[in-house]
C-alpha cells in the first residue's frame, strides 16, 4: 500500500511539474519548419537566432495566413520578419532603430495629414522644437560659461591655415578639433561646422581633412570636431559613455557651443554659417539645424531616412522621436530646417537608398508651403555606399558655395569639378590639442559620466 501511495505521489508531482506550457512547447526551429510546410513559404534567418529558443503553445499560434502566424510566433521572442520575395521571408532580431521601408513611406504620408497648409506646419514645428529640447534636457539650456579656447600648433599650408583648438563647452568639459581658415582676405568669412559620425578616425580622417581644407581654400572658416567621448574627449569619458542617451544631449550641446565659438570670432560673418556631417554627423547636422536658426545652410549626408533612426543610443537612445501625438522621425526633424537651404546627400548602399522616391518628395511638400522648393536639393549616388567620399564632397562644395557665397573659382578644375589635390593630409599627432598622451589636458577637466551628469542635471 505504501509503495502504491509513493508511486501515485511521484506521478502527481511529475504531472504538476510538466506544465501545460511545457506540454505544448516546441523549439523555434521546429515551428518555423512547420510554418514553411503549411504555407509553402521559405524562411531565411541566421541559425544563431534559433539557438535555445522555444515557442510556448506552439500549435495555438498558427492562423489562416502566414504573416499573422509569424507575428504570433516571432513577436514574443523579439524577432521580426520582412518579405523579401514571392513567398520568401527574412527573419531578424528586432531592432528598435530600424523599420520596414514601406512603413517609413506610410508614416510620412500620415504625418502630412497633420499639416495640410503652412500654419499647421508652423504650429507642428514649434511643438517639436519645444519637445525635442526638453527630451534632450536642454530646456532651459545650461548656463553658457566662458569657452576659454585653447590653441595649439598653428601651421600655414597651401591656401589655408590650420590650428588645433579646444573649447570648454561646460566647466571642465573640452571639445577639441581643428580650425581651418583662408589665407587670403581678412573676412568676414562664412563659417562651417563639420560634425563627425562613427567613422573610426573622427576628424583626423583623410575625408574630413580634405573636406575642411578645401572649404577653407574656397573662403570658409571651418571647425571640425569629434563625437562625444571620441577623439580627445576620450581622455575624459569612456567609450561606453558614448553609447548612452546622454551622448545625444552632449553632442547637441557641444555643437551649440562650437557655433557660439565660431559666431564670436571677429573674422566670421555670423549670418553665413553652415553645417555638414555624414552618418552620425548627418544626424547632428539636421538636429542642430532644426533647433538653432543660426545654421543658415545645412548638408546632412547619408543619414536622412524615414525608416532608420541610427544604430547607436547616441542618435536614437533618447525619446526625441516620441514627440508629438503620432511621434516623429528623422525626416520630419530634418524638415524643421525649412525654409533654409538644405542639401540631402544619399546613396544606394545604405538606409538612404529610397530618398529620391520617399523622403525627398515629402521634404519638397514642406518646402512648397513656403514657395521655396528651389532651396531644397537632393544628390543621390545610387552606386555608392556609406561614406563622405569624393562625389559627396563635390556636391557639398557646390551647394555651400551657392548659399554661403564661397569662391568656387579658386578651386575649380577645367573639367568643372573641385580640385582637392592641394589639401595636406596630416598625421593625428599634429592635430592634437592635449598631446599624444593627454599630458596637456587642463587639471580642472572632469572625468567620467557621473561627474558630467552633475553638470547637466544640477
Amino acid at each position: 500500500m505504501k509503495n502504491l501511495i509513493l508511486c501515485f505521489t511521484l506521478l502527481t508531482n511529475f504531472l504538476f511539474a510538466q506544465t501545460v506550457e511545457e506540454t505544448y512547447r516546441k523549439s523555434l526551429k521546429e515551428v518555423l519548419k512547420d510554418v514553411e510546410t503549411r504555407f509553402q513559404v521559405q524562411l531565411k534567418c541566421d541559425e544563431k537566432l534559433l539557438n535555445n529558443r522555444t515557442v510556448n503553445y506552439a500549435k495555438w499560434r498558427f492562423r489562416s495566413d502566414v504573416e499573422a502566424t509569424l507575428n504570433l510566433v516571432l513577436g514574443p521572442l523579439d524577432l521580426v520578419f520582412t518579405q523579401t520575395g514571392d513567398k520568401t521571408y527574412l527573419i531578424e532580431a528586432f531592432q528598435y532603430h530600424r523599420r520596414p521601408v514601406e512603413e517609413g513611406r506610410k508614416y510620412l504620408e500620415s504625418l502630412l495629414t497633420l499639416y495640410p497648409a503652412l500654419p499647421a506646419w508652423e504650429s507642428r514645428k514649434a511643438e517639436l522644437h519645444t519637445c525635442i529640447s526638453a527630451k534632450l534636457n536642454l530646456s532651459p539650456f545650461p548656463e553658457k560659461t566662458a569657452l576659454n579656447p585653447i590653441y595649439a600648433n598653428r601651421r600655414t599650408l597651401d591656401g589655408y591655415m590650420a590650428e588645433n583648438v579646444a573649447i570648454e563647452s561646460l566647466p571642465g568639459v573640452y571639445v577639441s578639433g581643428t580650425l581651418y581658415r583662408p589665407l587670403k582676405s581678412k573676412g568676414p568669412f562664412p563659417a562651417v561646422l563639420v560634425a563627425q559620425g562613427h567613422f573610426e578616425l573622427q576628424h583626423y580622417s583623410d575625408d574630413t581633412q580634405i573636406l575642411c581644407s578645401t572649404l577653407a581654400r574656397m573662403g570658409a572658416v571651418v571647425f571640425s570636431y569629434d563625437m562625444f567621448a571620441k577623439g580627445e574627449e576620450s581622455l575624459q569619458f569612456a567609450f561606453e559613455d558614448h553609447r548612452t542617451g546622454l551622448a545625444t544631449t552632449m553632442q547637441t550641446l557641444n555643437s551649440k557651443r562650437v557655433l557660439d565659438f565660431l559666431s564670436e570670432l571677429p573674422y566670421v560673418d555670423p549670418k553665413r554659417i553652415g553645417m555638414t556631417g555624414a552618418s552620425g554627423g548627418g544626424t547632428q547636422t539636421f538636429l542642430m539645424a532644426a533647433l538653432d536658426l543660426r545654421i543658415a545652410v545645412s548638408v546632412p549626408v547619408v543619414m536622412v531616412s524615414s525608416w532608420f533612426f541610427g544604430g547607436c543610443p547616441c542618435e536614437s537612445g533618447l525619446p526625441v522621436h516620441s514627440c508629438g501625438e503620432q511621434g516623429t522621425n528623422n525626416v520630419e526633424i530634418a524638415a524643421m530646417t525649412s525654409p533654409r537651404p538644405m542639401l540631402i546627400v544619399s546613396d544606394g548602399g545604405d538606409w538612404t537608398a529610397n530618398v529620391p522616391e520617399i523622403e525627398f518628395p515629402y521634404l519638397q511638400k514642406i518646402y512648397a508651403f513656403y514657395g521655396k522648393t528651389d532651396l531644397l536639393e537632393n544628390v543621390h549616388l545610387s552606386k555608392e555606399g556609406h561614406d563622405y567620399g569624393p562625389s559627396k564632397r563635390q556636391a557639398t562644395y557646390k551647394f555651400l558655395a551657392k548659399h554661403l557665397g564661397l569662391n568656387l573659382e579658386t578651386v575649380k578644375l577645367k573639367t568643372g569639378g573641385v580640385d582637392e589635390s592641394k589639401c595636406t593630409i596630416e598625421a593625428k599627432p599634429a592635430m592634437l590639442v592635449f598631446g599624444e598622451n593627454g599630458e596637456k589636458l587642463p587639471a580642472q577637466a572632469i572625468r567620467g559620466i557621473e561627474s558630467l551628469k552633475k553638470l547637466i542635471f544640477k
